[in-house]
């Protein structure tokens, strides 16, 4: 029996009751919440493990932009990568293996953080789990690839910094750390388009409001771009605010349709968008 409870933590089915409303208790809500994270952390854990077998593949798929960055400066700066600890080297692999683990369950994972609140939506909003499903994955990978692909851009800017008489000498571990943190941000950025869809869906935001607030929307992008970025280069800001703008006009023209097949195009949302922030 409780090798059974066990693998009910995988099972697709509502584990708990759902009123014909859609709300529930509670203690229930906590409940189900501990459940899809146990799933996102059991295939984790199966992920990472997996990853550590191929551990010198991913190091060396790791390094390249760092690779292509000092090749891009042709010589005029000495730069070596080193591991600076004993422990580095075991703290690096776990490090690597864990967010490639992060990276490849991304789907899963943002699927269970939509699963958690699919009994708040009606009943005919539900059909767009197959579509959250189809594009959330897909999205984060897109901005995790794109990061990957700016990061020799922007390691050429920083590492360029250094004196010509110095040696640049880049810790591997704090290296991995400076990818990891532009991986996520990527990745991230290219779900916020997405969880405004969701907004929407829940009723919290409407597409008209977007529209109305659109100029702010598009100065606070390129902000968060141009903070998110590591190098000093409009290049690397441009790459991200760019994709992140097409994505967020994309999610307010699928706003509309919604607003307009509900028949709510001037519902609440639009007057709270009026009664709290007043335009400057």
């Amino acid at each position: 029996m409780a090798f059974a409870g066990f693998f009910d933590l995988f099972s697709s089915r509502p584990q708990h009751p759902v009123g014909a409303d859609g709300r529930m208790a509670l203690s229930d809500h906590f409940r189900e919440l501990r459940a899809r994270l146990m799933r996102s952390v059991l295939l984790l854990i199966v992920v990472f493990s997996v990853a550590l077998f191929f551990y010198d593949q991913l190091a060396d798929l790791i390094r390249v932009p760092y690779d292509d960055a000092v090749q891009r400066l042709n010589g005029s700066v000495q730069s070596e990568i080193v591991v600076s600890d004993v422990t580095g080297p075991l703290m690096l692999q776990l490090k690597l293996c864990g967010i490639v683990a992060i990276i490849i369950c991304s789907p899963y994972w943002l699927y269970q953080i939509w699963a958690f609140i699919l009994p708040g939506l009606h009943p005919q909003e539900k059909k767009w789990t197959r579509i959250f499903v189809g594009f959330a994955g897909p999205l984060f990978f897109a901005g995790v690839a794109l990061a990957y692909y700016v990061m020799p851009k922007a390691l050429e800017v920083l590492i360029g910094f250094t004196p010509a008489d110095a040696t640049n000498l880049v810790d591997f571990e704090k290296f991995f750390s400076f990818l990891t943190r532009m991986f996520l941000v990527f990745g991230i950025a290219f779900e916020i388009p997405l969880f405004v869809i969701m907004l929407n869906l829940a009723g919290v935001v409407s597409g008209k409001a977007l529209g109305k607030y659109r100029p702010w929307i598009i100065i606070g992008v390129f902000v968060f771009a141009a903070v998110a970025t590591p190098s000093t280069d409009p290049f690397s800001m441009l790459v991200l605010a760019i994709p992140m703008l097409v994505l967020f006009l994309i999610a307010e023209v699928i706003a509309r349709l919604i607003d307009r097949r509900r028949g709510r195009g001037s519902a609440s949302t639009d007057n709270w968008g009026d009664d709290e922030v007043s335009p400057l």
